[in-house]
């Protein structure tokens, strides 16, 4: 699992021909390090110069800490669901019971590997507002870093919804389709405050 493994461990497992990690899981991996570039950048915004936002970089720093960890545990949540809809397409279908076992499994199985990536989407879209508030405050020396941030987030987001819609079509409770085609559909807002946060970058380091 992500949250406890080695990078380049976990690099070797994803390159491998198996079903788990894939996508999701990587994604989740793009959302933990826009997060912790975002808590570098604040660590690095400390001190006298920085006093009058002292505050606001407290609460980011904690914040981007909290979303780092929690994009971890998301990566290892959803190796966790996808696997289980490969156990689920592994049940036997011998008999026309056992074939009624293995669709409910599958259905069951196909909403709870949605659900992981509709919470990554919520945590990229907080990392680039996290970004976004710490731009003009922060150390100018790692301004590049805030976009990086913001540009990790954004690949979060939209790895995230394909691995979403993908799953929408075995998703038949309408209140959880519901709620994964909201996530899905606030992607392209995500990107437009991404894609302000790094054009913002780049006006500041032509000057």
């Amino acid at each position: 699992m992500l949250s406890t493994e080695k990078i380049g461990d976990f690099l070797d497992r994803l390159s491998a021909r198996e079903p788990t990690p894939g996508g999701g899981a990587a994604a989740a991996l793009h959302a933990a390090q826009g997060a912790a570039l975002v808590a570098m950048v604040a660590r690095y915004s400390t001190g006298a110069k920085y006093a009058d936002h002292a505050d606001a970089i407290a609460r980011c720093t904690e914040r981007a800490d909290a979303l780092t960890a929690r994009s971890l545990e998301l990566a290892d949540e959803d190796e966790a669901a996808f696997a289980s809809v490969g156990a689920a397409y592994g049940l036997p279908r011998d008999t026309d019971a056992a074939k009624a076992v293995r669709k409910a499994a599958i259905a069951r199985a196909t909403a709870g590997a949605a659900v992981p990536p509709a919470e990554v989407v919520a945590v990229a879209r907080e990392i680039v507002a996290l970004a976004a508030d710490l731009l003009p405050i922060g150390n100018r020396n790692v301004i590049t870093d805030v976009a990086a941030g913001a540009e990790a987030a954004r690949a979060a987001a939209t790895t995230s919804r394909v691995n979403i819609e993908i799953n929408l079509a075995g998703v038949e409770d309408p209140e959880l389709r519901s709620r994964l085609e909201t996530a899905a559909t606030d992607v392209d807002a995500l990107v437009e405050a991404a894609d302000r946060v790094t054009a913002r970058v780049r006006e500041v380091i032509r000057r």
